[in-house]
């Protein structure tokens, strides 16, 4: 071009900065991201067009940063396609984003993937954010074309005139602001290189050291990948995290484009759902570590990369929650997690339970939120039990229904040794265990999925496998009372207790004097409340004191019920009551002093000459 140009950006640019800066371009680093990834759609262009028309480019493309800190100047140079002064014009003081669709349209019909990232919006722009001044030297791949040399200081007027530039490709010059001399800094750039441009499809230098590492694991075919490969790419994504369990390696077409790979890490009862593993790119681009608004809340769990290239990525994430392609691939990606899940179980049951205490948490949570999930997956829920395996709801069922009378029973992982625990191991019986916060939640979402297991905490009630009905003794006083009878009203009268119920009951340990049985769903309601931070329910409210009338001890009290030794049985009451409680492991720590006081006392009676 022969003569200077000078005009303003033909759009409304004093209601487009604010938006750049408060909106779409909240955080500075991205102008980076934006300039570099602009650089590689123009040599993507060129490496496209080199199929179908004969030019002189050579194969030597790359992206160079470089800065001078002094002049406080920083370039981004790249080899590519090049701009004519019309194209200038076009793509830059209309704000056509980047040419990207035009060019799109024009290659679609030519075969292979689209490459073209080209979607950022208003990436060039972004430059503004900070600089006091931006150049662009730019000449076309075309023979006999001219250089140009754009430049404005406002990013609303600019001037356009001839540049002495000789070679192919575009060169961006940033006069950096007085807040922005941390990108004059090689080490900065380096780091921002790697965490947005890192696999983009050229190399990317910066003061001549290439920054980027440019092959995305992703894009490869799954079958020529081992999996050495796959545990290598883990640790270099999430470097000290150890080794992954396993993976799953995206790679969709139609009826969207999606790849990536997801990597199981080692949960064992660490659930964080706000703490997103998974980072979003679009087109091996970096664009966010917090994909919530692509994945159900379950998934982000895991770790690793998405990349969706027709994701419309300026926009609010309301919009991205409602929107039709974010919803088929999220439903995609459930399913292929399934898939992945039984592939594993039925690759090998053992490994499988091997691995489940540490996928566990993350099965129970995706089943709780995602019903198609649990449909896919519901065939994989194992639990430890009491007997020291680890088995398969079904099997457990299977196994125990007759026995237990249609009834499931659990306990806390960390009742194994508890009085309850003791006294259906003694007779045969078999629980689950359970072991993490979300289980009060699951073993209530189980229940509604399965409406013939009936879930019963093994404090809650008494089996009755444990109950010696047989040997009851149905022996009658002068007064029409059993023995019992008899046992359950002297506790009465001196148990006076709000909420405390009474029973007597043969059970069949003899070691056993009593048990307190807590309200299933006053339990799990305490637990519920405890998840959602409100206050736990206060079990003592109302419990069950079950007396085994069995029991030495306890017929050792009914017989020093009547008479002087009256007083030494109530005593004794109490401390049985106590014992029950500290066993339940509800004891209210309020009373502990008073209970150290009582058990004092009887054992000064008992060991009184």
């Amino acid at each position: 071009m022969s003569e200077e140009i000078k005009g303003r950006i033909s759009v409304e640019t004093e209601n487009i900065f604010p938006i750049i800066k408060k909106w779409l371009y909240s955080e500075k680093d991205i102008f980076i991201r934006e300039l570099v990834s602009n650089a590689s759609d123009a040599i993507t262009k060129l490496r496209k067009i080199s199929l179908s028309e004969e030019f002189e480019g050579g194969s030597d493309y790359r992206i160079d940063l470089d800065f001078d800190q002094e002049k406080r100047i920083l370039t981004i140079e790249d080899n590519g396609i090049g701009m004519s002064s019309e194209e200038v014009q076009k793509y830059i003081n209309q704000i056509a984003f980047s040419s990207a669709e035009e060019f799109v349209k024009k290659f679609q019909g030519e075969g292979g993937k689209p490459e073209i990232i080209g979607h950022f919006g208003l990436g060039f722009y972004s430059c503004f954010m900070v600089s006091t001044k931006v150049t662009i030297e730019t000449k076309s791949y075309k023979k006999d074309s001219s250089a140009v040399l754009w430049e404005s200081e406002s990013g609303t007027e600019f001037a356009m005139r001839s540049s002495e530039k000789t070679t192919r490709g575009t060169k961006i010059t940033l006069y950096l602001d007085a807040d922005s001399g941390e990108y004059l800094d090689q080490w900065k750039l380096k780091e921002l290189i790697r965490k947005y441009c890192d696999f983009l499809p050229v190399a990317i230098f910066v003061k001549n050291e290439q920054a980027n590492k440019q092959t995305p694991l992703w894009s490869e075919t799954p079958a020529s990948v081992t999996k050495e490969k796959y545990d290598e790419f883990y640790n270099y994504l999430f470097p000290f995290s150890g080794e992954p369990l396993f993976y799953v390696h995206l790679n969709v077409d139609y009826p969207f484009r999606l790849q990536g790979i997801l990597y199981f890490p080692k949960l064992k009862h660490e659930l964080d759902v706000n703490q997103s593993g998974i980072k979003l790119y679009c087109n091996h681009v970096f664009v966010s570590d917090d994909a919530n608004e692509l994945v159900p809340k379950f998934l982000t769990v895991l770790k690793g990369t998405i990349d969706i290239p027709d994701l419309p990525l300026n926009v609010s994430r309301s919009y991205l929650q409602s929107d039709p392609l974010v919803k088929k691939i999220s439903a995609h990606i459930v399913k292929k997690i399934a898939d992945r899940l039984n592939e594993e179980f039925k690759k090998s049951e053992e490994n499988f339970r091997k691995n489940w205490d540490e996928i566990s948490i993350f099965v129970k949570y995706g089943m709780l939120t995602d019903d198609k999930f649990y449909d896919a997956a519901k065939d994989l829920i194992f639990f430890k039990t009491s007997n020291g395996e680890i088995l398969r709801l079904e099997d457990y069922w299977i196994k125990n229904k007759d026995q237990n009378h249609g009834k499931v029973f659990y306990a806390n992982e960390s009742e194994t040794s508890s009085i309850y625990m003791d006294l259906l191991k003694s007779q045969g019986l078999e629980a689950i265990l359970v072991d993490s916060r979300i289980d009060s939640h699951f073993v209530q979402f189980l229940e509604s999925k399965n409406p013939d297991m009936k879930f019963q905490r093994v404090d809650s009630e008494l089996a009755d496998g444990v109950i010696d009905k047989e040997n009851s003794s149905s022996i009658v006083d002068a007064d029409n009372k059993t023995e019992g009878d008899r046992i359950q009203e002297f506790f009465e009268n001196t148990l006076k207790r709000d909420g405390l119920e009474i029973k007597a009951e043969p059970l069949k340990a003899d070691g056993v004097p009593a048990v307190v049985l807590l309200p299933e769903h006053m339990r799990r309601l305490s637990e519920m409340n405890l998840m959602g931070g409100q206050k736990p329910t206060d079990l003592l409210k109302n419990h069950t004191l079950v007396i085994n009338t069995r029991s030495g001890l306890v017929r050792n009290i009914l017989g020093l019920s009547k008479g002087t030794e009256s007083i030494k049985a109530q005593r004794l009451v109490r401390t049985v009551y106590d014992m029950a409680l500290l066993s339940s492991k509800i004891f209210d720590e309020s009373e502990f002093a008073e209970y150290i006081k009582r058990t004092t006392e009887t054992l000064e009676d008992l060991s009184a000459p």
